[in-house]
């Protein structure tokens, strides 16, 4: 059925969300009865009740999840078995692609054409590429004399606790689940409690592909309950994490007070977007900035927010940014035309709002946008807004924004370039366009950034890994890298006698 053709508003109106855990392969309410009521940004409409998971649920959820590791119905199986188990749920996924993005804009507000088009789809491919690895990834032998055999293998870590974000919530739990179940764990997925439904389909999914009823659970929650429960569990062996770098410290904080688990943060961005005059289609980089920053609404930890524009070429530069940011105009993220929709919520609203005022009252011009939109839908929406003008020191160029808000700060020199890009408490992500292959190398080399795009942004795919330096973080989400997070390297050294 094309997006077009159908009537997601109509669909929209006839769904009811079932916001239960995912428990030992059942749907169950709060161990206490609690819930919270789930709005929708779109329009604040009520989407429904969805369970207030507690430390008790998490303890359920874990020791679920640690009874499957310990009789070995997953773990114990070949790989080539779990294998075909999460081809059907990659399968599965595809199959249900209609009901997972209605779910994932009605919770979240991103528009359903990239609901359709690019998170369900990156969630199976996701899935399917680790079932794809899981069998290819290889053991070593280590070089001994002849009276000694050394073998180094990994297991999985045991009970992983994967804790995700908003902004792409299905996209972000795959990033977990793909290498953490391809690698024989158990894993407890907490998702956001302002994105929390996809995440609980996704679990059911998972089941009807033939998952072990406690491999894979669902709690959601607040993160000053479920999520700080899990994150202190004594019987949670790992912690996945991707959200803000204030919250990432709270999960080495509960390590260090529990069981000294291993966390893997993913976290906040401020990424720079270097654009020197050398690079002669100013247009087409002012093009990619702008898409790629006001994609998802700017609800991106790696969106370019920090432009670097050579001063000989910013004026130009900014005009076309300035022309570009209109399309980006918000507008019914349930119409299939729509290119951008709903922030996630009130606060989030407010949060950007406030960066907005910030760059008015430090001396940024905003050139385009700048407000509030559609506020009489009752939903939350932002312009998408371009300040000009801006210094490295500014509150918009030092904090992630996570809305539609970009900043261009202008430079005379390559080394100040790099100052500038590398003076950020972030480094996640970053992009150098220079048509001098020497330049462009030179400086990517010298960028403190997970990854670095040249001449283009955000063109990679499952095959890289995904991370940053300083405080975005530490481990890797994506490639076969991520699956040193999710497993224990075991050295087994044999004696053989002579004979």
């Amino acid at each position: 059925m094309s997006t077009a053709a159908t009537d997601w508003r109509a669909r929209a109106a006839d769904l009811r969300p079932d916001g239960r855990a995912v428990i030992d392969g059942r749907r169950v309410a709060a161990a206490d009865g609690q819930n919270f009521d789930k709005h929708s940004p779109i329009d604040h409409r009520l989407l429904g009740p969805v369970a207030r998971g507690q430390a008790a649920d998490v303890d359920a959820a874990v020791r679920s999840a640690r009874a499957a590791f310990d009789d070995g119905r997953w773990a114990g199986r070949p790989p080539a078995a779990r294998k075909k188990v999460l081809q059907r749920f990659a399968d599965k996924i595809l199959a249900a692609k209609d009901e997972l993005a209605l779910l994932e804009t009605l919770d979240m507000g991103k528009p359903i054409q990239y609901s359709l088009s690019v998170d369900v789809p990156a969630t199976a491919r996701c899935i399917a590429w680790y079932a794809e690895a899981v069998d290819k990834v290889y053991d070593e032998v280590a070089p001994t004399g002849r009276n000694a055999l050394a073998l180094i293998t990994r297991e999985p870590v045991g009970v992983v606790g994967a804790i995700v974000p908003w902004n792409y919530p299905m996209i972000m739990a795959a990033w977990k689940l793909g290498p953490a179940l391809a690698a024989g764990n158990s894993v407890v997925l907490k998702p956001s409690e302002k994105s929390p439904y996809t995440a609980l389909r996704l679990a059911e999914i998972a089941l009807e592909a033939g998952l072990p009823p406690g491999v894979f659970n669902v709690v959601p929650g607040y993160g000053h309950e479920a999520g700080e429960a899990l994150a202190l569990h004594m019987e949670v062996d790992a912690i996945g994490f991707t959200g803000s770098t204030r919250t990432g410290r709270r999960m080495l904080e509960y390590a260090s007070r529990s069981n000294l688990k291993r966390v893997y943060n993913e976290l906040g961005g401020k990424s720079a977007f270097v654009v020197f005059d050398d690079f002669a289609d100013v247009e087409r980089a002012a093009k990619t900035v702008a898409g790629s920053m006001f994609f998802n609404q700017g609800e991106s930890c790696n969106a370019p927010s920090r432009v670097l524009v050579h001063e000989a070429i910013a004026d130009r530069f900014v005009e076309i940014v300035a022309a570009e940011a209109p399309k980006y105009r918000p507008a019914d993220p349930l119409d299939a035309t729509t290119v951008m929709g709903a922030l996630v919520d009130a606060t989030q609203l407010n949060t950007v709002m406030g960066y907005i005022d910030a760059g008015l009252s430090e001396g940024a011009r905003c050139v385009t946008g700048g407000r509030q939109a559609r506020a009489e839908t009752g939903g939350f929406y932002v312009e998408p807004t371009v300040f000009d003008g801006v210094a490295n020191s500014m509150k918009i160029a030092r904090e992630e924004i996570f809305g539609p808000v970009m900043g261009v700060i202008r430079f005379r020199t390559e080394a100040e370039a790099i100052a500038i890009a590398n003076d950020s408490p972030y480094g996640l992500q970053a992009s150098v366009w220079s048509d001098n292959v020497n330049r462009a190398h030179r400086v990517a080399r010298a960028l403190r950034a997970g990854t670095v795009h040249v001449n283009q942004y955000d063109e990679d795919d499952i095959t890289v890994p995904f991370g940053g330096y300083k405080q975005s973080g530490n481990g890797r989400d994506k490639s076969l890298h991520a699956f040193d997070k999710y497993t224990e390297l075991k050295t087994t050294w044999l004696r053989i006698d002579a004979a």
